[in-house]
């Protein structure tokens, strides 16, 4: 084994939820009078702290008014969110590396509410030993999360491997002296993952787990 601790980002990595954070972002935005950001802006901000998100997602909107763009995207993804399904081969996959002797934790641009709610929906509460949220400490692509986690399970970064389906996960590994994996079947297109030279780049969770039992 090579990599002890194994790091998942959630949202377009194990889950197949872009497309439905994309559309809530949009339809907050339609509800409020806002400018309405394209699928490309939209799928831009997953993984991203809330701050971060919105100042990019809508140019110009007030910190006023996040609360206001918060509240109707949450009214959204909260209708959608118990129906949004794994990956095919995602628990599998996960399973399969537990059993394998592999740590697993989670970094992701979520709450802690909403991972919770989430890690409950799936079932794959107990296959993570810990996680970290973007409310928790400094989101992506801070290298925080990663240093957190490496510290509280006992790991370096020699040692652990970040998985995710954004720049932002990538540029969170870099700087936080940590491998990277991307998968390009999420929420970035390929070129701009391949653009910060992940170990690879997969484009299905097949592929993932393939490339995961041969060289983690």
């Amino acid at each position: 084994m090579r990599y002890e601790l194994l790091v998942f980002d959630w949202d377009g990595t194990l889950i197949d939820s872009a497309g439905a954070i994309v559309w809530c972002i949009q339809s907050a935005c339609r509800d409020l009078g806002l400018p309405v950001p394209d699928d490309a802006r939209a799928s831009h901000v997953i993984g991203l702290g809330l701050q971060d998100a919105l100042a990019y997602a809508i140019p110009g909107l007030a910190p006023s008014q996040y609360g206001s763009v918060v509240e109707r995207y949450r009214h959204h993804f909260l209708a959608r969110d118990p129906q949004i399904p794994l990956f095919p081969g995602t628990e599998t996959m996960l399973t399969g590396l537990r059993t394998r002797g592999h740590v697993l934790a989670i970094a992701t641009g979520k709450s802690r509410a909403g991972l919770a709610r989430a890690l409950d929906n799936t079932g794959l509460r107990p296959l993570f030993a810990s996680s970290r949220c973007a409310d928790q400490c400094t989101p992506k692509p801070a290298p925080d999360m990663l240093l957190e986690l490496m510290a509280e399970l006992g790991t370096k970064e020699t040692n652990t491997l970040m998985i995710g389906d954004t720049v932002h996960d990538l540029q969170m590994a870099a700087h936080a002296g940590v491998p990277a994996v991307a998968v390009s079947y999420g929420a970035h297109p390929k070129a701009d993952l391949d653009a910060l030279a992940p170990l690879a780049c997969l484009q299905s969770v097949g592929e993932l787990t393939r490339w995961l039992t041969r060289n983690a």
